[in-house]
């Protein structure tokens, strides 16, 4: 089968022909129809210190995707050949404290799709039926392809309750722009977000932003004001990983303020933990999805009316990899879309 992979120690992605892979009794094969490029994805093709870390060589890489069934292993009994699926990336052990409590997003001992073994740019997947989340209802290919980043920006907005308060997001990349999405569908009074480039701003405004703000020329404290704002943001969703970017939230937040935190910082740095403390400020790290509520609470909003497509700004097939790739880094894009059925 035809795979993108990482084939050397090297910057860089390679399209080669590659097994198909096998399957075990618990596991589903799946054809991939389309798949979504990720953050992650960029890394390793950029091959940055992360990267160098992260990942063996050689990798088929790629984790968002939605796919048909083609096969199933012998104990496999709820999926059945011909569903359409996407797949939780985030694949645990099931048998450590946080796991047999059922609170397996938390597991010390996950091993990523894409990052820790074989991915999902490829023709074809193999995954563990546990790992599997069927599409009940009808859902767009393209938006179904993104499940897992939507599951990132729905288990970062749902964390605090959303009704009637005041939110700021700090970056309007794709998960960003997909926070704000469910933040305003899920009652938020205003919605508040960030960046420095003019068309992710503008992407923001499409999908429903309050107030979309370059915060190269206006600060967060005059964009407060621009809404009436008296007391600062009652809900902080963090997705840049900027140090100046959480600075800057938590100065604008109110007292007893609480802030959710995805964007994941290159490096440590300070932050102004005096104010956190009188002020009062709840900070939550984020990583993935709650298996599977979060994945139940995706399907519920999209079925309830969540617009997702102002998001996806690219779509290419499997072979202009390349193109899609640099599209997804130039900073201004939204999602990025390759299609495996061309």
């Amino acid at each position: 089968m035809k795979a993108l992979v990482k084939q050397k120690a090297e910057p860089g992605l390679w399209l080669v022909d590659v097994p198909e892979p096998a399957i075990g009794p618990d596991d589903v094969l799946i054809k991939v129809l389309r798949t979504g490029i990720c953050g992650t994805d960029l890394h390793i093709q950029a091959w940055d210190g992360w990267a160098q870390q992260a990942v063996c060589t050689p990798l088929v890489v790629g984790h968002e995707f939605v796919g048909e069934v083609v096969d199933i292993g012998r104990d496999v009994t709820d999926i059945k050949v011909g569903d359409l699926v996407s797949g939780e990336g985030h694949l645990v052990c099931g048998k450590c404290r946080n796991c047999l409590a059922g609170r397996r997003h938390l597991c010390r001992a996950t091993i990523g799709l894409g990052v820790g073994r074989d991915g999902a740019f490829a023709e074809y997947v193999a995954l563990p039926a546990g790992n599997v989340w069927v599409h009940r209802v009808p859902v767009d290919l393209d938006i179904a392809a993104i499940f897992d980043p939507f599951g990132n920006a729905v288990h970062t907005a749902l964390s605090f309750p959303l009704v009637g308060e005041d939110v700021l997001i700090t970056g309007a990349g794709p998960i960003g722009l997909m926070a704000a999405a469910v933040a305003r569908h899920a009652g938020a009074r205003n919605v508040v977000i960030t960046d420095v480039r003019e068309e992710r701003l503008e992407l923001a405004r499409k999908i429903g932003a309050s107030l979309a703000l370059d915060v190269s020329s206006t600060t967060i404290a005059e964009g407060q004001r621009a809404l009436g704002l008296r007391e600062g943001f009652d809900i902080g969703l963090e997705m840049s990983g900027r140090p100046e970017a959480l600075r800057d939230m938590i100065a604008n937040m109110t007292h007893g303020g609480r802030i959710a935190m995805l964007g994941l910082p290159s490096e440590e740095f300070p932050v102004d933990w005096a104010r956190i403390v009188t002020s009062m400020i709840t900070i939550k790290g984020i990583y993935g999805r709650e298996m599977f509520e979060t994945w139940y609470a995706m399907s519920v909003l999209l079925e309830g009316g969540l617009d997702l497509a102002p998001v996806i700004t690219g779509r290419y097939g499997y072979d202009e990899f390349e193109a899609a790739f640099a599209d997804a880094a130039s900073g201004r894009s939204g999602k990025i879309i390759l299609d495996w059925t061309v």
